[in-house]
C-alpha cells in the first residue's frame, strides 16, 4: 500500500478522521462558504429570468462540497483553474461577491471589468486563473500553471512548493488536449491535480452513453503513470479527509494526481436546459444527501457547536450579503466603449506601438 493510500484508508478507517482534528470554526467557515454559494446561485438564478444576466449561465448548486472542501485543502497561493461552472469556485477562493455578481451582470465593476461573465471568474490576487467556456481548453493550462510553479521553485530558487488545482467536468475527459495534458503532467512530473467533477451529465448526456468505463474512470489517470483515486463529494469532511493527503503528497512528491469527484448538480447544465433527460423524482433522490444539510446535522448534533438559532442567523446574513451584490451590480455602470473595447486585447510590449483601437480605426495606421 502506498503512503497516500496508507493515510486515506487510516482517515476512512479509523478515529479519529482528519476532519475530526480540525477547530470548529474551520468547519462553521465552510459551512458559510457553501451556503453563500447556495444562495448566489438562487439569485442568479432570479436575475437570468429577470433577463439582468445575458449569455450563458451554468449554476453550481448541489456541487458545493467538491469546490469549498478542495480548496480548503489548498494554500491562497496555490493556483486554481476552472471550466465555465465557475462562479462557486470563485466564492470559496474568496472573491468578493459584489465584484463576482458584477460580473454576471456584466458590470464595470465585475471581477474581469464586465468581459467575461458567468464563464470567465477571474481573480489573480487569489490566485484564481479563470473559468474557460471552450471544453477541456483549461486542462493544458493547468499543466503549465504547475509548471511554472515548479520552475520557479526548482529552477529559479525564488517560490515554494505549490499544487496547482485544475477543475473539469466528465464531459471532458474525453477531449484529446487532456489526454495530452495527462501526459505531459506525469512526464513532467508537475504538481497539478485534475479535479474532475463528475455529476454524471454532460450537458444532457449520461456519462455511461459518451465516455467509455465510465465506472472506472481513475484508469484514465492511472494510464499515465498518475495517482488516481475516487471521492464521495456528498460530505464535505469526507471530501477533507480524501484529498488532504493527496494535496499533501502532491506538493511533497511534485507530481500529478487524478481524482473522480462524485457529485450533482440540482440545476440543468445551463439556464436553458429543459432536462427532459433526467426526472424530478431522480433530482429529488440525491437531494437527500444533500452536502450543506448533512454539515449542518454534524454541526448540530455532533461537534454541538452550532444552533438552530445561529444557523437562521447565518442564513439571514448571508442572504443580505447576496442581495447586496445583487443591488451593487445592477447600480454599477457599464463598461465605457471607448475606453474598454480595444483594452487587454494586445500587451503592446512597444513604446511605439498604437492600441489596438488606432489600428482599427486607421489612425497611426502605418499600412494606410
Amino acid at each position: 500500500m502506498t503512503q497516500l493510500a496508507s493515510k486515506v484508508e487510516s482517515s476512512k478507517g479509523s478515529r479519529p478522521r482528519l476532519s475530526d482534528t480540525l477547530p470548529d470554526s474551520t468547519l462553521l467557515g465552510w459551512l458559510h462558504s457553501m451556503q453563500l454559494i447556495r444562495e448566489f446561485e438562487t439569485r442568479c438564478m432570479q436575475a437570468y429570468q429577470g433577463t439582468k444576466i445575458g449569455g450563458f449561465c451554468h449554476i453550481y448548486s448541489g456541487q458545493e462540497a467538491c469546490a469549498v472542501g478542495t480548496i480548503g485543502c489548498t494554500n491562497n497561493d496555490d493556483p486554481v483553474i476552472l471550466a465555465y461552472r465557475d462562479h462557486g469556485h470563485a466564492l470559496a477562493r474568496g472573491m468578493s461577491p459584489r465584484a463576482c455578481m458584477a460580473e454576471m451582470f456584466g458590470k464595470a465593476a465585475g471581477c474581469a471589468k464586465g468581459k467575461g461573465g458567468s464563464m470567465h471568474m477571474f481573480d489573480k490576487p487569489n490566485s484564481l486563473y479563470g473559468g474557460h467556456g471552450i471544453v477541456g481548453a483549461q486542462t493544458p493550462l493547468g499543466a503549465g500553471l504547475a509548471f511554472a510553479t515548479r520552475y520557479e521553485w526548482e529552477v529559479l530558487g525564488t517560490g515554494t512548493k505549490k499544487v496547482t488545482l485544475c477543475y473539469l467536468g466528465d464531459g471532458a475527459i474525453d477531449q484529446g488536449a487532456f489526454h495530452e495534458a495527462l501526459n505531459l503532467a506525469s512526464l513532467y512530473s508537475l504538481p497539478v491535480i485534475y479535479v474532475i467533477e463528475n455529476n454524471g451529465y454532460s450537458m444532457g448526456t449520461a456519462i455511461h452513453r459518451h465516455s467509455a468505463n465510465s465506472k472506472r474512470l481513475t484508469m484514465r489517470g492511472e494510464a499515465y503513470g498518475i495517482t488516481s483515486i475516487e471521492i464521495d463529494g456528498f460530505d464535505i469532511r469526507n471530501v477533507y479527509d480524501q484529498f488532504k493527503p493527496l494535496v499533501d503528497e502532491c506538493r511533497d512528491s511534485q507530481r500529478p494526481a487524478f481524482v473522480d469527484f462524485k457529485t450533482y448538480r440540482y440545476q440543468g447544465h445551463s439556464m436553458s436546459d429543459p432536462q427532459k433527460y433526467r426526472t424530478k423524482e431522480e433530482v429529488d433522490e440525491w437531494k437527500q444527501r444533500d452536502s450543506i444539510a448533512a454539515l449542518v446535522s454534524h454541526l448540530l448534533h455532533d461537534r454541538r457547536c452550532l444552533t438552530e438559532a445561529q444557523w437562521k442567523a447565518m442564513q439571514d446574513e448571508i442572504a443580505e450579503v447576496v442581495r447586496d451584490s445583487v443591488e451593487f451590480a445592477e447600480n454599477a455602470p457599464v463598461p465605457e466603449v471607448g475606453a474598454e473595447l480595444y483594452s487587454d486585447v494586445l500587451v503592446n510590449p512597444q513604446p511605439n506601438m498604437s492600441p489596438a483601437g488606432e489600428y482599427i480605426h486607421g489612425a497611426k495606421n502605418p499600412l494606410l
